[in-house]
């Protein structure tokens, strides 16, 4: 009776082992391609192609669709969307970093409720296992897909009109393509803008 307890522990030590050493592949992989954000985009764009391709070609599984749709929807609103929400901080006393909402306020960075790796890696997992599912007959589910796409377009433009009512209400734009970059000081210790 030892001897199968043993083997057991055994055989449950080496799925372990072997577990932990593929996450610790995993997250190598995802370390050295952090810097690379407009090569991890452009794979991320391709998965989705390939599965708009995979729901062309074998009309269906529109169901999986409008889910990943609204859940790609869900992770770039919380990429848009402060980290502390300028319209929640009315109501706290708390005295914890904000937007500034007047031109003679201490600037302060625009920080992600969902930072951009995480947003990029959730869309890649989300979009591996629509596809994943596309494999199995019983998600497909029969439905009226034109009902699904004027439900995702009348929700994406509800959603999109608040994001940018809010923007404009609490003064913050999400992105960084025109705020200046500083490099460094030259000799005489005065600051170079770059251009």
């Amino acid at each position: 009776m030892q001897d199968f307890t043993s083997d057991s522990n055994t055989q449950q030590s080496t799925v372990s082992l072997a577990f932990l050493r593929l996450s610790q592949k995993l997250q190598k992989f995802l370390d050295d391609i952090t810097p690379f954000r407009t090569a991890r985009w452009i794979g991320a764009l391709v998965f989705v192609l390939l599965f708009m391709i995979r729901i062309i070609m074998l009309q269906g599984w529109y169901i999986i669709t409008y889910a990943l749709g609204i859940y790609h929807l869900n992770l770039f609103i919380a990429f848009l969307t402060p980290k502390i929400d300028p319209a929640m901080d009315e109501f706290e006393d708390d005295s914890g970093p904000s937007l500034p909402t007047r031109a003679n306020e201490e600037f302060r960075p625009f920080i992600r409720r969902l930072p951009e790796f995480k947003f990029w890696y959730s869309v890649i997992k989300s979009t591996l296992l629509s596809i994943f599912l596309t494999f199995f007959q019983f998600f497909d589910v029969p439905v009226f897909w034109p009902i699904l796409v004027l439900y995702f377009i009348v929700l994406f433009c509800i959603t999109m009109k608040r994001q940018i009512m809010h923007m404009i209400r609490y003064r913050y734009l999400p992105f960084t393509h025109s705020k200046p970059k500083y490099q460094g000081h030259d000799e005489s210790g005065k600051v170079i803008r770059a251009k």
